[in-house]
């Protein structure tokens, strides 16, 4: 009696001259190994220069954009540019508008420039221009020059899409959770605002730098300028990283091949399957995940850019009236959170029950854990420090959950050589939601705080219900109808 012996569709062939074969033939080799170390580090240390989230935390990308929020109140502040106390907000908002706004230009086309020369040189480009323009913006000496920096920062630099391609391509399937994970920790690492604490301004240190010196005159450019010289290190670094696109078209001839003879060898029906896939935007599965990725990046950057600005903010304005040490402690124990979460606890809890499901459970948390914060305004002492910790704490893992898990649904939607492009399609609606965010988020805070006295959702409780608005919208889209996760098949299998 014969054995029945399942043989794969078509043999796997690897290009000795490809950079893509050599990444997916070590690992074909790595199968059973373990978490690979080293691809966990070269994923976390480009996206630290990426731009929240990311990908939220803060998506942000963590060093320029994280790192800004503990001093932005300060700097416009010196700007002399708001006639009133409250209107700093909002001017704090446009600032962190434009790198977003830039980013939204841009980020299609820096996607399909890696789907065609590879996602290595435009993660190179991107941090160059983080060294350059992030310490430029340190140099601002007004407003407009600070919205421009930050604009030519967030156009010139669309390294955050290719690189959770980079993520989803470098691992094993059964690590990609794991790899995208550290792309939205590295985007969201909130240790990066204990530079805008520790630095954000020299008028700390009048015993090492003195008065009328150039510090004096630039009191915001050492962050800016710790950043750029971090980041400098990892371009010297992204010398030795793999590229793993490939240079060749055997991969996609072979997959397309396979689903040609599952329809029967018909050419008619290859020629049918290549023309669906070069249309994404038909590709529902994809486009509703960036749907709601957007809604979520909306809610996440306003978010972010309130919770700083409320914070530091007088208590007479329903403030916690922080400072920059303060907030950047608050961020700095939420960071540390989130790394043991997401490098530990995430990855398992999404092979258990899945992006989706996981993701519907964080944003139904969210939202009574949001509208508590208005609350926290009303402690004092170390009780006010312990409890806003742990809000901030949950509030950004949750929020990391649930972009995670659409992280994954995305990259898994489209085959590799559309992958930047994909990428692209999804940074350029969260880019341009993330640029109404904080323009949107610090109006609202700035209104809200001049009704301390109104009847209904008085004061700061008025601009967290707007937040959790959207946070239960995003909620409704995780459901079906709306999200479609893209079935898995035997062809999955080659890559």
């Amino acid at each position: 009696m014969e054995e029945n012996v399942k043989q794969p569709l078509l043999e796997r062939k690897y290009y000795e001259d490809c950079p893509g074969c050599k990444v997916d033939q070590a690992k074909e080799l790595s199968e059973g190994q373990g978490v690979p170390v080293r691809n966990l580090f070269i994923i976390w240390m480009v996206v630290l220069c990426a731009d929240k989230h990311s990908c939220y935390k803060v998506a942000k990308l963590a060093l320029p954009i994280s790192s800004l929020f503990p001093f932005l109140y300060f700097m416009v502040r010196d700007f002399n540019i708001a006639k009133t106390e409250a209107d700093i907000s909002s001017y704090a908002g446009y600032v962190g508008s434009a790198f977003m706004f830039g980013r939204c230009l841009t980020s299609v086309m820096w996607g399909i420039v890696a789907d065609r020369y590879g996602r290595k040189p435009v993660i190179v480009i991107g941090i160059i221009v983080v060294v350059i323009f992030n310490t430029l913006f340190g140099l601002s000496t007004s407003f407009w020059m600070a919205v421009i920096m930050r604009f030519l920062l967030g156009s010139l630099n669309g390294l955050l899409g290719p690189v959770k391609a980079y993520a989803t391509e470098l691992f094993r399937e059964e690590h990609q959770a794991l790899g995208l994970s550290t792309c939205s920790l590295g985007s969201r690492f909130n240790h990066w605002p204990s530079i805008g604490r520790l630095f954000g301004s020299v008028e700390k240190y009048p015993h090492i730098f003195s008065k009328d010196s150039f510090w004096d005159k630039f009191p915001y450019f050492l962050p800016n300028f710790i950043i750029s010289a971090v980041a400098f290190v990892v371009v010297i670094g992204c010398i030795w990283i793999p590229e793993t696109l490939h240079n060749h078209n055997c991969r996609n001839e072979s997959i397309d091949n396979a689903e040609a003879l599952e329809n029967g060898g018909s050419v008619a029906s290859k020629d049918k399957i290549i023309q669906k896939k070069e249309n994404l935007l038909l590709n529902w599965p994809l486009m509703s995940s960036v749907i709601v990725y957007c809604v979520f990046a909306l809610h996440d950057i306003a978010y972010q850019e309130v919770f700083s600005l409320w914070a530091v903010s007088p208590q007479r304005l329903g403030g916690l009236n922080f400072t920059t040490d303060d907030v950047g402690n608050v961020l700095s124990i939420s960071g540390l959170a989130l790394i043991i979460y997401q490098l530990t606890i995430y990855p398992s809890v999404e092979k258990a029950s899945g992006p989706i499901v996981i993701g519907r459970i964080s944003g139904m948390i969210s939202i009574p854990l949001l509208q508590s914060y208005p609350f926290i305004a009303l402690l004092s002492g170390l009780a006010i420090y312990i409890v806003l910790s742990i809000a901030s704490v949950l509030k950004n893992i949750l929020s990391a959950t649930i972009n995670t898990g659409l992280f994954l649904l995305q990259n898994r939607a489209v085959e590799q050589h559309q992958r930047g492009a994909a990428n692209g399609i999804s940074m350029t609606g969260m880019s341009l939601f993330k640029a109404i965010g904080p323009a949107t988020g610090g109006a609202i805070l700035t209104w809200s705080q001049k009704r301390m006295d109104a009847s209904f959702l008085p004061g700061t409780h008025m601009v967290f219900f707007a937040l959790n608005i959207v946070e239960a919208l995003g909620l409704l889209m995780l459901f079906k109808p709306f999200l479609v996760e893209k079935n898995k098949t035997h062809l999955n299998q080659l890559h």
